[in-house]
């Protein structure tokens, strides 16, 4: 009997034996927190920084695109002023026709004047009035050629160095004439060229303030506020936009001083 005790309660320690090392054994793995949220920080930060090297590089995209348009608008703003060159050149050729057959019809007139003056009653003659021929080329030829010599060393020739004292030189003596609006844009423009600006924007001033009927007029001021925002100007520049914007509100340098005022703001 006490044999059979014996066996049932070493039975009975061995099954408790085997139950604990079970429930031991199926216990669940602990889950590290702080290891979870470490790694949760960790993924955040890389999502972070990854939004700003994209925002970064749009940025950069941006910046280039901007000024790949500014330097087209440089570009065009080059053509312009060549193509106004040209047309320029034509005219004043044209107009150097022009003169040239009214100094030839004023001396046929006085020709025949002086041939009838030997007759007792001369016939009425018709004369040509010079006052009624628009004064797009002055009558002095020395003004001309000083004109002429100046404007063909940079159009034809392209010599810009040669072209600024010739164009000085020009204005010193010819104060008033004809051409002196262009012949300080010339100037002011070969002078911008050259990144000196402080004597470009005397130039272009003289147009503005002196020549208030010229057609230059209005690329003075575009060139004007040009020269303020090369100085880093903003305020001045703005100002001499709008009023770019404001008195020639449909020239072609109004057109180039809008775009130019809206990258400004």
């Amino acid at each position: 009997m006490k044999k059979i005790f014996f066996n049932r309660t070493a039975l009975f320690g061995l099954m408790l034996t085997a139950s604990t090392s079970i429930v031991l054994a199926a216990q669940a793995p602990v889950t590290n927190i702080n290891s979870t949220a470490n790694a949760d920080k960790s993924t955040v930060s890389l999502s972070l920084i990854d939004q700003l090297a994209n925002i970064e590089r749009k940025l950069d995209s941006r910046n280039r695109y901007q000024v790949n348009i500014q330097r087209q608008l440089d570009d065009l703003q080059t053509q312009v002023n060549d193509l106004r060159g040209v047309t320029e050149l034509h005219t004043h050729q044209l107009s150097q026709v022009l003169e040239r057959q009214r100094e030839l019809y004023q001396e046929l007139d006085r020709r025949v004047s002086e041939a009838l003056k030997t007759t007792v009653k001369a016939p009425n003659v018709i004369t040509i009035d010079s006052t009624t021929v628009s004064k797009t080329y002055s009558d002095d030829l020395t003004e001309n050629e000083a004109y002429d010599k100046a404007l063909n060393l940079v159009l034809k020739d392209k010599r810009y160095e040669q072209a600024i004292p010739e164009f000085r030189h020009f204005n010193q003596t010819y104060p008033q004439s004809t051409y002196a609006p262009n012949a300080h844009y010339w100037l002011g423009q070969l002078l911008f060229n050259k990144g000196k600006l402080d004597e470009a924007e005397q130039e272009f001033t003289i147009i503005v303030k002196q020549f208030k009927d010229s057609s230059k007029r209005s690329d003075a001021l575009l060139k004007l506020a040009m020269v303020a925002q090369q100085k880093n100007n903003k305020n001045k520049a703005v100002i001499l936009y709008r009023q770019l914007l404001n008195e020639y509100p449909n020239s072609t340098s109004a057109h180039l001083g809008k775009t130019r005022l809206e990258n400004l703001q």
